[in-house]
């Protein structure tokens, strides 16, 4: 099997895997009485998941149109492995010890552990076409900052937080919020520099975007 064939099997199967795991948790949560649509699509984790599901699809679509990789297809996968990698990131270093509720085990790892591993994956097996500089991936980080404001609004009007270290009750006050806001829009810095310096060498180095 080529690498061009690995790449749009793996890239539908994961893409596949991760809608059927959003599914199957939205029934489980409808089932437990404690579903709110608006609370699960709340969660940077699940609209990440999605985002990078419709990524890789789209992804393994252009494989077999054989379409070459244009700046905005560099810049847009670019965007799925960074949110992937900050979901992998952010919940072992700061949820791994919460409870999960109603959240099934294998849906868990799904999303929390393999996507992560396999988008990020899939941006260094296929490095961008173009050389991708720091302006080009500004807008990574429109996204991160739209939510973060969101989830600070709606939760102080309806008084339900996605996360602890969003929760002013839980993490100390609106400061400790704002500390921890902006260390995680460090860390999304620092990951998506560091994606684009690592594909940029990948491709350098003769790995072409274009399989």
């Amino acid at each position: 099997m080529t690498k061009r064939s690995l790449l749009i099997v793996l890239r539908l199967f994961f893409g596949l895997l991760t809608l059927t795991a959003v599914s199957v948790q939205i029934d489980r949560l409808v089932e437990g009485g404690a579903f709110r649509a608006v609370n699960f699509f709340s969660y940077f984790t699940n609209l990440s998941n999605l985002f990078a599901a419709l990524v890789l699809m789209i992804g393994a679509m252009y494989l077999v149109k054989r379409r070459k990789q244009s700046v905005r297809d560099d810049v847009i996968r670019g965007a799925a492995a960074l949110y992937l990698a900050a979901v992998g990131i952010v919940y072992v270093t700061l949820l791994s010890g919460e409870d999960l509720g109603l959240l099934i085990p294998w849906v868990n790892v799904v999303l929390h552990y393999l996507m992560p591993l396999v988008v990020v994956f899939d941006w260094l097996c296929q490095p961008p076409q173009t050389r991708l500089v720091f302006r080009q991936t500004l807008p990574w980080l429109v996204f991160p900052l739209l939510y973060l404001v969101y989830v600070l609004i709606r939760g102080s009007i309806v008084g339900w937080y996605p996360y602890p270290f969003l929760d002013p009750a839980q993490a100390g006050g609106y400061g400790g919020v704002t500390l921890y806001g902006l260390g995680i829009c460090v860390a999304f810095a620092v990951i998506g520099g560091s994606l684009m310096t690592l594909g940029n060498k990948l491709r350098s180095e003769g790995r072409s975007g274009y399989v």
